[in-house]
């Protein structure tokens, strides 16, 4: 699934690509995606300007004039902008056709979306209760302490719940918590004031530097140009289980909760 650092390379991409441009028309070949696509959608967005590109958490928003199209990219969307577009696959499901090329929606699975919102789409249900972004800068170690006393969960599944903080999903929560020397598994409850420091710096520099690196292909991920990312060359602990770790020798550890793998290295982080 795209994380927060892809959806953050997406829409940086649009940005360089459509905003300023006039959006000629929608077209929408299947409108069967998480939640179904409006049909008065293409009507609403027809000759409107996309004035703006944002992002909160793993939701992309899009800014037009008369207001904002949330898109989420599910489990194997992408957005490609194509100045000579060919003739669209079977999983090509959407398109917003500017006068200087389109931006392609494709997803496979059909765990995406596209939802309409006017007025502030921070008052969107989908988006109101979503907890505060690692690079605001009220997200540190005091925010993280507060957030996590009384709570018997794993630290790791309280970083995924997206209340603490948002957009840190399987990947970079592996990733984080290695750098913070902070095994996945112990209770967020038990983590003192010095490593909750520790763990806020080490997702702001994960997530950063995810985000230079164009994001982790594991699948079919690409960005708006349709490059991949490449962040998953230098995982320390993710999708490297048995390998030996890159700072002590020991091998990663994997294993499996809800359905998510969990990745760490026994000796570096306890």
């Amino acid at each position: 699934m795209p994380e927060l650092p892809e959806v953050e390379v997406v829409g940086r991409g649009v940005r360089a690509t459509a905003v300023g441009h006039r959006l000629r028309e929608m077209v929408v070949r299947e409108r069967r995606l998480r939640w179904p696509v409006s049909p008065e959608l293409p009507a609403v967005l027809r000759d409107r300007p996309l004035v703006a590109t944002g992002r909160r958490g793993k939701y992309l928003l899009l800014g037009f004039d008369n207001g904002t199209l949330i898109v989420h990219l599910g489990m194997s969307g992408n957005f490609r902008f194509l100045a000579e577009p060919p003739v669209a696959a079977a999983h090509d499901h959407v398109d917003l056709v500017f006068e200087h090329g389109v931006l392609r929606y494709t997803d496979p699975r059909r765990f995406g979306a596209m939802l309409w919102h006017e007025g502030a789409p921070e008052a969107h249900p989908l988006l109101a209760g979503l907890g505060i972004e690692p690079f605001d800068p009220a997200f540190d170690g005091d925010h993280l302490y507060r957030a996590t006393r009384g709570r018997k969960v794993a630290i790791k599944q309280l970083l995924l719940a997206g209340r603490a903080v948002v957009g840190v999903g399987n990947i970079y929560a592996s990733e984080s918590l290695y750098r913070a020397g902070i095994r996945p598994g112990v209770a967020a409850g038990r983590l003192s004031r010095p490593r909750c420091d520790r763990l806020a710096a080490a997702i702001r520099e994960t997530l950063a530097d995810a985000i230079a690196q164009g994001g982790s292909t594991l699948r079919d991920f690409g960005g708006a140009d349709g490059a991949g990312g490449y962040f998953q060359l230098s995982c320390r602990v993710y999708g490297r289980d048995g390998e030996p770790c890159r700072s002590c020798g020991e091998p990663v550890r994997r294993a499996v909760h809800q359905s998510r793998a969990t990745y760490w290295c026994p000796r570096c982080q306890r």
